[in-house]
């Protein structure tokens, strides 16, 4: 044990001391707070940093008259002629930037007798590079705007009364547990399932590649064999295991700390007009609705009633296992092959399980968590550490969350196991070309 705990302790001190640790300490939280910054930035500003895009609207058939309105995207602009041959030349001297042209036609007229619009055919946005979806999406959304007013104009509909009925309806979510009745908010869950599961998805494959990575080094620079003669093979493996977990979680928890300390900085950065500018919009958005809390106020607070001790010490567990499980099966890869082109055809089979499971939680389980395949999945050991992870914030039944940390445990033992087989035979194997049946024979080599 203590040549574990010694093996542990030189693991975790040689790479805590690099200056890469401490610089990727500190300038990750930085970065993402800045990132978010600038996001926030550009997303309230999108309109002044986007350039107009100056449209000419070519329309024989009058189909849409000049009744299409500008916006901070696009800006319609009209045109007389009949033939659109001469306004590309003008497109190509870049006098304006798109020419919007809507052939006349009986498909692009209206009835005469005031009847339905059909759909328009034939019409043509060219220009000198490609519109953005942002462009499209709004050239096509007024175009439909104007038909439909026509239309609803036609059948005798007021179109301003029309407008002006907008039915909002929220419903209070809220969620009876023992302690009592609580609020409740599934997109929250949702948010705080998929940022837990993509977080252990991305330290599994770090630090995982990390400890396959030094054993492997160990053993093309034959220190292992040194190293070998006082320690057993698999306190060796362990040691290196757990070394980098310590490593790959106090990184964690600084990088949580440090984060929350720069959050309000960051906050604080946006001027006042903007601010005044966000509270108007959003008091106006989160008015009540018949008499019931607004969405927003209603996320805030369930985002306040989230049991936060219970929804870390599962991602700590998880985090912990699911890294402790996949680097075990890490650890024998890098001790079977002696070089890393060598790992790919085994890195595969394993990196399988992650990637299916980050997929599959984002699409399937979040928006069904209890569903019999969730359940499943979250019970299997390579899939439950990303899969149970967004199921945990939906609050599973406790025996469902314990009968699956039980399988994270027995998992682990288990791969260990079979890495420890691998790793001790494979550690002082060089020049071989490894195999999955060769592999498949080491497990069972005597001692």
């Amino acid at each position: 044990m203590n040549k574990i705990l010694l093996i542990i302790q030189r693991e975790y001190l040689v790479r805590v001391r690099k200056r890469t640790f401490l610089i990727m300490t500190f300038l990750v939280p930085l970065l993402i707070a800045g990132m978010y910054g600038l996001i926030f930035y550009l997303v309230l500003n999108q309109n002044q940093l986007s350039n107009q895009q100056k449209v000419m609207v070519l329309d024989p058939g009058k189909t849409f008259g000049k009744n299409l309105q500008n916006s901070n995207a696009v800006l319609f602009q009209y045109t007389n002629q009949k033939s659109p041959d001469s306004l590309k030349k003008a497109l190509l001297q870049k006098k304006f930037d798109f020419l919007l042209y809507i052939p006349a036609g009986k498909d692009t007229a209206l009835s005469a007798m005031g009847g339905e619009s059909q759909d328009p055919r034939g019409i043509q946005l060219t220009g000198q590079k490609q519109a953005s979806i942002q462009t499209l999406g709004q050239i096509q959304d007024e175009m439909e705007r104007v038909l439909k007013n026509r239309d609803y104009q036609a059948a005798g509909i007021d179109t301003a009364k029309l407008n002006r009925i907008k039915p909002k309806i929220h419903i209070d979510n809220t969620v009876i547990t023992a302690e009592g009745e609580k609020s409740s908010d599934s997109l929250v869950s949702f948010i705080i399932g998929i940022i837990a599961s993509i977080l252990i998805y991305m330290f599994i494959f770090l630090y995982g590649v990390q400890v396959m990575r030094g054993v492997m080094e160990e053993k093309t620079s034959r220190v292992v064999e040194v190293i070998i003669s006082s320690v057993k093979p698999f306190q060796l493996m362990m040691g290196k295991i757990i070394g980098i977990a310590l490593v790959g979680l106090t990184q964690f928890l600084l990088w949580v700390l440090l984060s929350s300390l720069l959050s309000p900085i960051i906050s604080t950065g946006i001027n006042a007009k903007t601010k005044t500018e966000i509270s108007t919009k959003t008091l106006q958005n989160t008015s009540t609705v018949n008499g019931s809390s607004s969405p927003g106020l209603e996320m805030l607070k369930a985002l306040g009633s989230q049991n936060y001790p219970y929804l870390i010490s599962c991602f700590l567990f998880y985090f912990l296992t699911g890294y402790l499980l996949y680097s075990a099966l890490f650890a024998a890869v890098g001790a079977a092959v002696d070089s890393e082109t060598e790992t790919q055809q085994f890195m595969l089979p394993i990196s399988l399980p992650l990637v299916f499971s980050i997929i599959i939680s984002s699409n399937y389980v979040v928006n069904n968590p209890d569903s019999t395949l969730s359940v499943w999945l979250s019970m299997i050991p390579l899939f439950s550490p990303v899969v149970m992870m967004v199921r945990v914030p939906f609050h599973p039944p406790l025996w469902q969350l314990l009968l699956s940390m039980l399988f994270m445990i027995l998992g682990f033992l288990g791969t260990v196991w079979v890495a420890g087989r691998i790793y001790r035979t494979g550690i002082l194997l060089y020049g071989k070309k490894i195999t999955f049946k060769e592999l498949g024979k080491w497990l069972f080599y005597k001692s």
